[in-house]
Formats: C-alpha cells, structure tokens, sequence
C-alpha cells in the first residue's frame, strides 16, 4: 500500500472516530432503531396497526420520531388511518409508551428474520405515540 493511500486511510477513519465522539447538542439524542426478528420462526414484526385517534381541529398527522420520546427528532409524518406494523416498543424517559413501526410496501417483515437486529429497509421505520397507535392485527 504506497503512503498516499494509507494517508488517506488514516484520514478517513479520524473524521469517523472524531464524528463518533463529538457531543450531541442539549435537547438531541441520537436515533433509537426499530427492531424486528428474532421471535423463534414468528413473523419479524407480529402485529399491525393504523394510526388513531388524531384531534380532527388538530394538525392531522402523527409525527413518527426517530426514537422513543417527543425529544427524539421527527423523522416523517403519517395520517389518519395509515398502517404500519408495530415491530418494536418501548417506555420514554417521562413514561410514555412508544411503538416501533416499519411502513410502506413490500417490507419483508411479515416472515421470520433469525436473530433480533435494527430494521434496516427497504421500508421506512420509526416511533410513534402508542395513544395514536391501534393493533388491528396480530
């Protein structure tokens, strides 16, 4: 390997460590996955739902974060009536309840995955407010 290489070798693992290590800023966390798989030859995610209960005066969509908690950054928005499957859950910092979802077509989430990891697509996934979020399914 001639030293031109190396250099930047060397270069581009420092600006990986040194994104790694910077400080997250007051207010922000960094991204909670939903996870999927892992349930002994059951469906990767084992339920499915739509969103609920939105106020009609309101904005009319449910934020979909990307972690569990109003603090985590939204990372798109689901009307009234969208389903998802509820892949993940967890319990926010202040007590509330959250849904994993993963959404759109074609997911590949409704058959077994070995071994439980984060969703990594082709769909999109994120947290929503388990108050908005009914399991029609599962």
């Amino acid at each position: 390997m001639d030293l031109t290489n190396r250099t930047a070798r060397f270069a581009l693992a420092l600006v990986t460590v040194t994104a790694w290590s910077m400080p997250i800023a007051a207010g922000q966390q960094r991204t909670s996955p939903v996870m999927v798989g892992g349930n002994d030859g059951l469906d990767a995610c084992m339920s499915y739902g739509e969103v609920v209960g939105l106020d009609p005066a309101g904005d009319g969509f449910l934020s979909v974060r990307a972690g569990p908690g109003t603090h985590h950054g939204e990372v798109d928005r689901l009307s009234l009536g969208t389903g998802a499957f509820a892949c993940d859950e967890a319990t926010a910092d202040d007590g509330t309840s959250w849904v994993g979802i993963v959404y759109g077509e074609e997911c590949g989430v409704s058959s077994p995955i070995d071994g439980r990891h984060p969703y990594d697509g082709p769909c999109r996934s994120g947290w929503v407010h388990a108050d908005y979020f009914v399991i029609t399914a599962g």
